[in-house]
């Protein structure tokens, strides 16, 4: 009578148990060495976080009514966001993006990147937003913004008219 038969190693069958116990450790091991890269690249963390100041728009020159307005964005979150677009209710026409370029011409752009932890400071030499402003406007006055981010979606902000400073 022959009962069961007993179980003995043999190679191919240590060779099975050692493949089946270290694939899964191995994976798991290049998961780990992927996710690891792909943090220390800074694509992980958190979201985009935006924040808006220092607002100002100039008031026009003269009779004409082109004038340009300026914001400090910051993102102190983890991924990089995107400025797509700018309106307001207070201004007359459309608004655009745009960056003086070499020879003093201003070229228009369709957006611009705000890279995580870092901050995009407007000014009148770089990047800027140029619109019409509705007659009336005086110093002081303060003007509803509203910027658009691919990520961040709509940030409020009020930008304060200023005179621009002497060239």
């Amino acid at each position: 009578m022959n009962g069961p038969h007993p179980w003995r190693p043999t190679r191919r069958r240590l060779t099975d148990t050692l493949f089946a116990a270290v694939a899964p450790v191995a994976v798991c091991g290049l998961a780990l060495a992927g996710l690891t890269a792909w943090a220390g690249a800074g694509k992980a963390g958190s979201p985009a976080r935006i924040a808006v100041s220092n607002s100002r728009v100039y008031l026009p020159n003269g009779s004409g009514a082109d004038t340009a307005a300026f914001f400090d964005v910051s993102n102190l979150g983890g991924a990089d966001d995107r400025l797509v677009g700018v309106t307001s209710s207070a201004t007359g026409g459309e608004i655009t993006l745009g960056r003086r370029r070499t020879g003093g011409y201003r070229a228009d752009v369709a957006s611009v990147v705000v890279s995580a932890g870092r901050e995009l400071s407007m000014s009148p030499d770089g990047l800027d937003v140029t619109l019409r402003a509705p007659a009336g406007w005086r110093a002081g006055d303060l003007v509803p913004f509203t910027l658009h981010f691919a990520h961040s979606g709509a940030v409020r902000t009020i930008a304060v008219v200023v005179r621009r400073p002497e060239q």
